[in-house]
């Protein structure tokens, strides 16, 4: 099969499905848009990875192919790849269609091991990492704006989406993988590839809510969840300068959570927490895949304050108009962050000495990784040491 005849048969598939909000993260490439020389086929490259092969298959062990270097493209050797959970949303089919064999994974961190021609951004040698995006439009206004998460036609996701080549994107579960230089991030000296790479994914998906919406002195947040994003959340507004509680089921992690930065830490499953926080924050960010009371979180915000929802519950929310009435309250949502944002949380985190909290595991290890996912049972992201590939 070519890639044309992939991705010509992945769209047909898709409009047949809807599944729900997932299917329009990646809008797969329109075959009849592919310019000829794409429809071609390109001169490739094989790489060590670990794939699953079905919504319930563990990971194997396999080889795919990585196109050549183009002019613009940059080579890495991924050190370190995170265990996302939208990795094990997408591998399981939680979240719609998946194109399988799936090589997931969105944050890597690795070293620059070749450049084509006409690369000027980065050199040989050169520490880098990979978040969620692979490529975008480039011209809507969004991508001009240096949004491309929000990109109008729709960004080419890291993997389970389909490149402007007409292939299908694969993942940072392998050895190598080839990226055009605009959406490669340098990772500064100042943090080790191991506690980088969640920050491609994780990192950003807290920093672009919490910088959009002023936290910093002078600001009373919350962070809903003390997981793989809520930690990462923690670190960042405690090092903006705001005044930081967590909201957590129990008080299991109130030490973690104290260490990390937070101020404060309160128990959501006692009812009475919601009274006592009754018009607390400015700002809650929360980070969770559960389906929230709404009207109990809502009323812990003061006036004019914001809800940003980074997590992704499968089922509605159930938001009564008067609880955002009350007090001019707003509801919202955010997603990762552009490439000029990601940079400048990487350089944000450098600069303060942040890190994701990790446990590094081999490659044999991901399908427990991701069953202990499931179960919150680590602290706080999982990442892939490729070494063991």
């Amino acid at each position: 099969m070519t890639p044309v005849d992939h991705a010509e048969g992945w769209n047909k598939q898709r409009k047949k499905t809807a599944t729900g909000w997932y299917d329009n993260l990646c809008r797969a490439a329109d075959p009849d848009q592919v310019s000829n020389h794409m429809r071609r086929q390109q001169p490739m490259r094989s790489v060590t990875a670990y794939a699953t092969s079905d919504r319930k298959a563990p990971f194997h062990k396999t080889t795919i192919q990585r196109r050549d270097l183009g002019p613009g493209d940059v080579l890495i050797k991924i050190a370190f790849a995170g265990i996302c959970h939208t990795d094990i949303h997408t591998a399981r089919g939680e979240w719609g269609d998946v194109i399988f064999p799936l090589v997931p994974g969105h944050e890597m961190a690795g070293v620059v091991e070749e450049i084509g021609a006409g690369v000027t951004k980065y050199a040989v040698g050169d520490r880098v990492g990979v978040g969620c995006m692979v490529d975008s439009c480039r011209e809507c206004d969004n991508c001009l704006a240096g949004e491309q998460q929000y990109c109008l036609n729709g960004p080419v996701y890291t993997y389970n989406c389909i490149g402007k080549d007409g292939r299908p994107t694969e993942g940072g579960y392998s050895t190598h993988i080839v990226v055009d230089q605009d959406f490669v991030l340098a990772i500064p000296a100042g943090i080790d590839l191991d506690v980088a790479a969640p920050l491609l994914c994780a990192g950003v998906t807290l920093y672009s809510p919490l910088k959009h919406w002023g936290a910093g002195p002078g600001t009373s947040l919350a962070i809903v969840g003390l997981g793989g994003l809520g930690h990462m959340g923690v670190k960042i507004a405690h090092a903006l300068g705001a005044e930081v509680s967590v909201l957590s089921q129990s008080l299991s992690k109130q030490a973690d959570g104290r260490r990390l930065g937070a101020d404060n830490y309160y128990a959501t499953a006692d009812p009475a927490t919601f009274k006592q926080l009754k018009h607390r924050f400015d700002l809650i960010v929360s980070t969770v895949s559960a389906t929230l009371p709404m009207h109990s979180y809502l009323s812990m915000l003061r006036l004019d304050g914001t809800l940003v929802n980074v997590g992704a519950p499968l089922d509605p929310l159930s938001v009564p108009a008067s609880s955002l009435m009350d007090k001019r309250l707003r509801l919202a949502g955010s997603s990762i962050g552009g490439i000029r944002e990601t940079q400048e949380m990487l350089n944000f985190c450098a600069e303060h000495g942040l890190g994701a909290e990790i446990e590094v595991i081999s490659a044999d290890q991901i399908d427990v990784a991701y069953d202990r996912v499931v179960d919150s049972d680590v602290r706080y992201r999982f990442v892939i040491n490729t070494a063991t590939f």
